[in-house]
């Protein structure tokens, strides 16, 4: 009985021999030596990669981003503490990338990608890594299609087209992140896919945001990218690049993107939290030397492609928050100087009750009326001279008592389109209401509307103009031609009679 089970003992082991093959893995693996703060000193990672993503004991993810002679400087993205001296270290041999796809679309992540709402896992389609070269000069075409942001006072004169970088300026609480979210909201029907990356923010702020969106059915286009106040500097320093790689999926699908960086001012922050415990060279402010190519490279990503690579755009609407309004500071002026203009919001404004608080001297677009439907240029040229006008007058009216009839006019004409630039947060507008009310205002049918009942003339006036068929002509045509126009006087005018 021995001898059968020995038998078939040896068989099985000839058997298990003869299907034997030997399988040698190597990993590349390095020995921390020093680690704290969110970042890790790693010795004997020779054939590193820049922006190479790591693996520490404990799964706990990093990115090399020093790579020196005898050691690297690795950022770590998540909880440090987990990781001690002398722990072995892995390279992956992959750089940093993210999940990108249809599966992203309605989900609030983090900048690796990572759920955060609570609905599962993403199904991605593919991995973008998260940087990336800029569209070349060749793939590229200009800027010619209006990204509407549903709001008159930037519609008509700060245009914003799509495949543009258009700054949001100003101190804090002057609106920056309303007139983002209102530009979100707007984009339904228009076939956009919207990203939101909120770097530094607070998560009950955010959690407010991502309900509004909700709630106005905008999350169905929209991926928020969440680096929260409690995360490590070392996300928020990925994030805004996590979201554009995101976003950068849709524009090579041919596809309109629009991506904003919520805000630059703490990126720039973070990043300078970074460099210093990597001991990177402080410079300026005590930012490191390469704080002007941190956003360029970021900023040079939104393009509009030309026909022959797809005709995609992706829009940037990148925030910055200044300090008593001061734009002439650091990172305030090396981000004007990479955008295609700035929207600047004015404290002094918003407390006044002007709301978006737009300072139209210092705000341009620099796409300008190329970025618009005609019937807005037609519409919008006279907008910009009778507010300048009435700036230049009423600054001198207030110490002259005798004006003329024509100042005089100026200046009740002036205080009628500020009233009409007035909207609330969350009620963007179409462009053919827009088109509507503006045509009113500047050819002066509202001259004999006192100031103060100016704003319930215009929401009786929208609701008129609901039922009229001109305003369909409007929404197909997009052109104010002779025609259109007379039919638009004729409905102002039965509107003033009721």
């Amino acid at each position: 009985m021995s001898e059968i089970n020995t038998n078939s003992l040896l068989q099985t082991l000839e058997a298990e021999l003869k299907g034997f093959e030997s399988k040698i893995s190597t990993d590349k693996v390095g020995t921390v030596i020093e680690v704290g703060d969110g970042i890790a000193r790693i010795a004997g990672l020779k054939d590193c990669l820049a922006s190479e993503m790591l693996e520490f004991s404990k799964g706990v993810k990093g990115v090399a981003l020093n790579l020196e002679e005898s050691q690297v400087g690795a950022i770590i993205l998540g909880d440090y503490l987990e990781i001690k001296e002398g722990d072995i270290v892995k390279s992956t041999g992959k750089v940093l990338s993210v999940p990108v796809g249809k599966g992203v679309v309605g989900r609030v992540v983090n900048p690796l990608g990572e759920p955060l709402d609570g609905e599962g896992p993403i199904k991605a389609e593919d991995i973008y890594p998260v940087e990336r070269i800029a569209p070349r000069v060749i793939t590229r075409q200009g800027v010619n299609t209006p990204l509407q942001t549903g709001i008159k006072a930037i519609d008509s004169m700060i245009p914003i087209g799509r495949g543009q970088r258009e700054l949001i300026i100003g101190d804090r609480q002057t609106g920056k992140t309303a007139l983002a979210i209102d530009t979100i909201i707007n984009q339904a029907g228009q076939n956009v896919i919207c990203i939101y990356v909120a770097i530094g923010q607070k998560e009950s702020k955010v959690a407010r945001l991502v309900a509004k969106l909700k709630e106005r059915e905008a999350m169905k286009y929209t991926t928020v990218v969440v680096a929260g106040a409690s995360d490590p500097a070392s996300l928020a320093f990925l994030a805004p690049y996590a979201g554009c790689a995101m976003g950068e999926y849709f524009m090579d699908k041919g596809q309109d993107v629009l991506v904003i960086y919520d805000d630059l001012s703490k990126h720039a922050v973070a990043y300078r939290q970074v460099s210093l415990l990597l001991r990177r060279p402080p410079g300026r402010e005590a930012y490191p030397g390469d704080i002007f190519y941190l956003h360029s490279r970021l900023l040079e990503r939104a393009a509009k492609l030309n026909k022959n690579y797809g005709g995609g755009s992706l829009t940037a609407l990148p925030i910055i928050e200044t300090q008593t309004g001061d734009v002439s500071a650091y990172i305030p002026t090396n981000v004007i100087s990479i955008t295609d203009g700035q929207i600047y919001l004015e404290s002094d404004l918003f407390y006044q009750g002007i709301r978006p608080a737009l300072n139209v001297g210092l705000s341009v677009s620099r796409v300008g009326s190329a970025a618009q439907v005609k019937a807005m240029k037609k519409v919008a040229g006279r907008l910009r001279l009778d507010l300048a006008q009435y700036r230049n007058v009423a600054a001198f009216a207030q110490f002259g008592s005798d004006l003329d009839e024509i100042t005089k006019q100026q200046i009740e004409r002036g205080k009628r389109v500020t009233e009409i630039l007035k909207q609330g947060q969350y009620e963007p507008m179409p462009v053919e209401h827009q088109v509507a009310i503006l045509y009113a205002v500047t050819n002066g049918y509202l001259d004999d509307i006192p100031v103060e009942m100016v704003k319930d003339w215009e929401k009786r006036f929208h609701q008129f103009m609901k039922g009229q068929a001109v305003l369909k002509e409007l929404s197909e045509h997009k052109e104010l031609t002779s025609e259109i126009e007379e039919r638009l006087k004729q409905a102002i005018d039965d509107f003033k009679k009721m």
